[in-house]
């Protein structure tokens, strides 16, 4: 089990708990982050998990498949730290992450 912070873009962070395995996306849906609204429910089809991943968990994460750096390019502000929250998976290393939600999906 780790803990994840999300931060909306009043800068309120929301802390939970996730257990190895689950996505990223399920957590934040779990939780009720606002912000994640993950339309296709983890397909890779439709970006609406987007997030911003802080350092220094960024450089930590394997990076991003061809389908999913495709989907980024698609999204609303994207930026260098940008990725699908579905495609993330809780584990020790992503242990006190920080993931932003993009001011476009609240």
């Amino acid at each position: 089990m780790c803990e994840i912070v999300f931060i909306d873009s009043g800068g309120r962070e929301t802390r939970v708990k996730a257990q190895d395995g689950e996505t990223l996306m399920a957590v934040a849906v779990r939780s009720g982050v606002d912000g994640i609204v993950a339309q296709c429910g983890g397909a890779l089809a439709c970006g609406t998990c987007h997030c911003y991943i802080e350092q220094p968990h960024l450089g930590l994460l394997p990076p991003p498949s061809e389908e999913e750096a495709t989907m980024i390019e698609f999204v609303m502000e994207p930026a260098p730290n940008s990725r699908l929250s579905c495609q993330i998976l809780a584990s020790s290393v992503v242990d006190g992450m920080r993931v932003v939600v993009p001011d476009s999906q609240q």
